[in-house]
Order: C-alpha cells, then sequence, then structure tokens
C-alpha cells in the first residue's frame, strides 16, 4: 500500500463513476514530494481498501474528520492545515469537557449555540456549519463512541492519531522518536475525542504504542521496510510472510479487547511486541468470550501438563473474573 499523487486518485474516483467533489482534504492527509502532491496511505486507507464498509470504519472516517490534520498541498491555504478545529473544539469542549461524553443534547441548535457564542469563529453561516456537522454526527455514529470499554473502532482511532500526528510534524522538519507517543495523544486530545476516558483505555494505549513502535510507524503499509525492520529487532528469526496476504490480528494476553487488525507482514513484529498473532479467518469471526474461555482452558490443561492441578474449572474462573 503506496502513498498516491492526488490527480491519480481523483481520476480513478471519476472513473468508478463517483463524484469528484469528495471531501478528501477533510478526510485524507495531503503532501507534496518535489512539487507532485500526494495523498497517504494511513490507517483509513488501510482500513477503507481491506474490509467492507462498516459501522466501526463510519467511526474511524468521523475521528479522522474530528482530528483534522489534512496536511499540504499546493495552493492550499494556511487554516486548511487544520480544516475542521471548530468540529474539533466542540467534541473536545463541549461533548467532552462540559458533557462527559453525555451526547444527548448534540443537534444542529446546540452546535450553532456554541459556535455563535465563541468569539474564535466569526462564520457568517452558522446554521449551515451546524447542520452540516451533526448530518456528520449522525453518518459517522458519534453517540455509538459514547463508550467505556475498548472496542476495535478506538483501537483503529488510536494508529490513525499517530499516523497523522507524526507526518504533520513532519511538514515542519520535526521528527517524532517513540517515547513522544503517549504524550502527543494527549497533547492532541485523543481520548476526548474518542468517548469517555476510562482506565482500560489509558492502560491500552500503553500497548498500543508499543505495538505501532515495533511494526514501524506508517512503514508498516511497507513490506520492504518491515523485512527490513524484522531482521534488525529480531536477526536471529528468519523473516518470512505469510501465505495468506489479508490482514491478520494482532491481540494482547492481558486484554483481549485490545485487538489490532494489522499487515500480514507484520506478524512477527507484533509477537516482539508483546501480542499473539491471530489468522485472517479468526480475525474475522472473532468473538471475545469464546476466546477467552479457549485461552483460559489452555492456560488450564498447561498447568496440568506440569502437574499444577487447578481446583477450579474454566467455566469457574470466567464466572469469578466477571464477579458472578
Amino acid at each position: 500500500m503506496k502513498d498516491v499523487p492526488r490527480e491519480e486518485f481523483r481520476s480513478r474516483v471519476r472513473s468508478a463513476g463517483r463524484p469528484d467533489y469528495i471531501p478528501i482534504n477533510f478526510f485524507l492527509f495531503n503532501k507534496s514530494i518535489r512539487g507532485v502532491d500526494y495523498l497517504c496511505a494511513d490507517e483509513l486507507v488501510f482500513q477503507a481498501i481491506n474490509w467492507e464498509h462498516s459501522p466501526r470504519f463510519d467511526k474511524l472516517a468521523l475521528f479522522a474528520f474530528l482530528l483534522s490534520f489534512a496536511g499540504r498541498w499546493s495552493g492550499a491555504r494556511r487554516e486548511q492545515r487544520r480544516p475542521a478545529l471548530w468540529a474539533n473544539a466542540y467534541v473536545r469542549e463541549r461533548i467532552a469537557g462540559r458533557s462527559n461524553w453525555e451526547t444527548k443534547m448534540v443537534s444542529a441548535d446546540d452546535i450553532e449555540r456554541f459556535v455563535k457564542a465563541d468569539p474564535r469563529y466569526q462564520a457568517e453561516t452558522t446554521r449551515k456549519l451546524a447542520t452540516n456537522l451533526n448530518y456528520l454526527f449522525i453518518g459517522g455514529r458519534l453517540k455509538e463512541m459514547n463508550t467505556t470499554r475498548i472496542e476495535r473502532w478506538w483501537v483503529d482511532c488510536l494508529f490513525l492519531a499517530l499516523d497523522r500526528i507524526i507526518e504533520d510534524r513532519l511538514l515542519d522538519r520535526l521528527p517524532t522518536s517513540p517515547n513522544e507517543y503517549a504524550s502527543l495523544l494527549t497533547e492532541y486530545g485523543f481520548l476526548e475525542l474518542t468517548g469517555r476516558p476510562t482506565l482500560e483505555k489509558k492502560l491500552a494505549i500503553k500497548h498500543l504504542v508499543t505495538l505501532y513502535d515495533a511494526c514501524g510507524g506508517r512503514n508498516r503499509f511497507s513490506d520492504e521496510a518491515t523485512k527490513e525492520r524484522t531482521l534488525t529487532l529480531i536477526p536471529d528469526v528468519q523473516f518470512f510472510v505469510k501465505n495468506d496476504p489479508r490482514p491478520r490480528g494482532a491481540i494482547h494476553s492481558t486484554n483481549p479487547r485490545v485487538l489490532k487488525s494489522i499487515p500480514a507482514a507484520c506478524a512477527m513484529l507484533a509477537k516482539y511486541a508483546g501480542f499473539d498473532d491471530l489468522s485472517p479467518d479468526d480475525l474475522e469471526e472473532f468473538d471475545l468470550a469464546e476466546f477467552v474461555k479457549r485461552s483460559t482452558q489452555a492456560a488450564l490443561d498447561r498447568l496440568k501438563q506440569e502437574n499444577i492441578e487447578p481446583s477450579m474449572t474454566a467455566e469457574e474462573l470466567m464466572k469469578l473474573m466477571r464477579g458472578e
């Protein structure tokens, strides 16, 4: 998966019979290389290419809009680099800040009141802005983002946030080291933009940042870069690409909700980062309760093989973990 020139992308869109006025500057990231404008291949593109449209993708696309990093392209104005900061502020300050992600009050009227009362916004068409944003909130399933538990769309959003933040910093020739990833997520309001912050989410960020770094950041989409990184980090393991080119799953042993889809070539790097590997079919049909049950039973079987007798069955242990 590679970056694509903007004009080539528009040509493909027109050839597919789709309107060529798709608002790519709100959802995709742009950069110029030697005078040619490119659209970056990042987590949003990865998800769009590899899976059918789903509610999970709707939330990811809405998050891309709210994070509001569009990059730079020829003729772009300075403010177009972050084109939807008004939406970003509404979610961070109104929904997350004042309402703790209580979304019942979200409406075009509420958005309009927020914009009109804020001296940062001088737009004359506040009503149109408000109705358009409310329409995006409905299509992007904003109210479903109000969850305290980790879901796969949230995990995808974290990878997308790092993709966009790092690329935006590169526009200013600012390198980003892995030890800055977590603090940058905080600086740009990742938790505020993705539902109610919880301890589970805060703990998951550490694991996911480790996975993102191990897979090489945005270079995870390059098989050659992934091969080179694997041979560097795991020199005593022979690199090989899975026969099935479909994306695989990386799941953390401490919390099976921390599940990330990754390119097939990244499987060994995910293990290096402390994640277990899921095949494409297992990823597609993943069932959390069944996975926990099988993992618990496997752990009990290993104890039995070592002549350590468990005092309860897998079902009893699961009930205890659920507080039943």
